[in-house]
């Protein structure tokens, strides 16, 4: 039995729990345990004490891409262990811009997380499909196939907003069981569809059976909305729980296309794959 436990989330369901704009997964296959991303820093620490997890005893850490609600946590998960395999692609150490009416600000890993990382970890760069531990796989760069999906924000390289920020290191981590593949996802500033089509290809086209994560869906309009619901529709995907920057309307819309295969996904959540 695999098994997924949510250690960080926008939301919480649990005594003594915390909830923070941000995600992280601890995920155990095949006797490996993987922490995937690490919320905003708040609350890694905190609730994995909580949930009896050991942060120390991650075989890998994987940073889906470089913002800060995925990297804060770093200091907590670096802070036990002796020069542990972090996988991401190189940009996710660029500067990142999320740029508004109202202004522009930095949402990229904060400077002193990055240093810390590059002298407490092992970096491997993930510009393709890599395998952490036996078994359990991350994308690297995730093909653009659709033209409906984009990054799902006003998200650029540079404060200005004169140089769109195409998310190069956005990226999914995968595993096979009997049941089918499982798909882990961060944000999907690639878009769900394109990640979930390129993670079929990189498994001959096993049968999908969980998807679950952030799929940036927040800002999506009619047709992108549609267009990855009647995608959704023809994977026959088993379990769905969409996550922290999926928003509240696309979560509704998702639960209302798939009653039998919805779930929610706050902190304490524990998911368990047959094997």
């Amino acid at each position: 039995m695999s098994r997924i436990t949510v250690l960080c989330e926008n939301t919480a369901a649990g005594k003594h729990l915390t909830g923070e704009h941000g995600l992280s997964f601890w995920i155990e296959h095949n006797n490996h345990s993987i922490l995937f991303d690490t919320g905003q820093g708040y609350c890694l620490k905190h609730n994995a004490d909580i949930l009896g997890i050991s942060l120390p005893s991650a075989d890998a850490i994987v940073l889906s891409h470089g913002h800060f609600d995925h990297t804060g946590g770093l200091p907590d998960a670096l802070a036990e262990t002796n020069m542990p395999s972090v996988f991401l692609h190189p940009q996710a150490l660029s500067p990142r811009y999320a740029c508004r009416e109202d202004g522009s600000y930095e949402i990229g890993m904060a400077q002193p997380i990055e240093e810390l990382l590059r002298k407490r970890a092992k970096l491997i760069f993930t510009e393709g499909p890599t395998e952490l531990c036996p078994g359990i796989f991350v994308t690297g760069t995730i093909p653009r196939q659709t033209d409906f999906e984009d990054s799902g924000g006003p998200f650029f390289w540079d404060e200005d907003g004169s140089e769109l920020d195409t998310f190069p290191d956005d990226q999914a981590l995968y595993f096979e069981t009997s049941a089918g593949t499982v798909v882990v996802l961060g944000c999907a500033h690639a878009g769900i569809v394109n990640t979930l089509m390129y993670v079929q290809k990189l498994t001959d086209n096993n049968p999908i059976y969980a998807v679950l994560g952030g799929t940036h869906l927040v800002a999506a309009n009619e047709e992108r909305m549609n267009k990855t619901l009647d995608f959704l529709r023809t994977l026959q995907i088993q379990r769905l729980q969409p996550a922290h920057c999926t928003g509240f309307i696309a979560m509704a819309r998702l639960w209302h296309a798939f009653p039998d295969q919805y779930a929610p996904c706050p902190v304490g959540s524990i998911i368990n794959i047959p094997e």
